[in-house]
């Protein structure tokens, strides 16, 4: 696996991208199916990082630097709802620029990722041994953090 910190042009949102290889995101990006978590921006370029480069052998481990403190306080009830609230309306978002596939997910997920189907973002429904399957097979898939209403079923 490689990790790229990715930037989306329009707001200029850093994230994390996770890779099975420079190719695989070569790949992704040129089919569309890089976009930014936080806006649904498919305008997602390499942001600038640090390599993670291990020491050499013959040289000794430099003790790490002091860890910020940790913040005293847990977040209040108040607090962890309005960030709930806020993670909700984030994949309502993302939701909104995506196709409903419903039970097919697994095998259109499949179809984009061979070049079968048209390159796009969509959600639907999996078992965890479809999840595992596709993951297997190289298709980046992820769960949704919230609960969503098939079209038509919203109250």
């Amino acid at each position: 696996m490689i990790v790229f910190d990715l930037r989306c042009a329009p707001d200029g949102h850093v994230f994390e991208g996770w890779f099975g290889s420079t190719a695989d995101y070569d790949d992704q990006s040129a089919r569309g199916l890089v976009s930014c978590p936080m806006c649904g921006s498919g305008e997602v370029g390499k942001a600038p990082m640090a390599p993670r480069v291990g020491r050499k052998g013959n040289q000794l481990a430099v003790a790490p630097a002091a860890a910020p403190a940790e913040p005293s306080a847990e977040p209040s009830a108040a607090q962890v709802k309005a960030m709930l609230a806020e993670l909700g309306r984030m994949q309502r978002r993302l939701l909104e620029k995506s196709d409903f596939v419903g039970d097919r997910f697994p095998d259109e997920a499949r179809a984009i990722h061979l070049g079968e189907a048209e390159a796009r973002a969509i959600h639907g429904r999996a078992t965890l041994a479809d999840a595992e399957s596709l993951i297997d097979e190289g298709i980046m898939v992820a769960p949704l953090l919230f609960p969503v209403a098939e079209p038509g079923e919203e109250n």
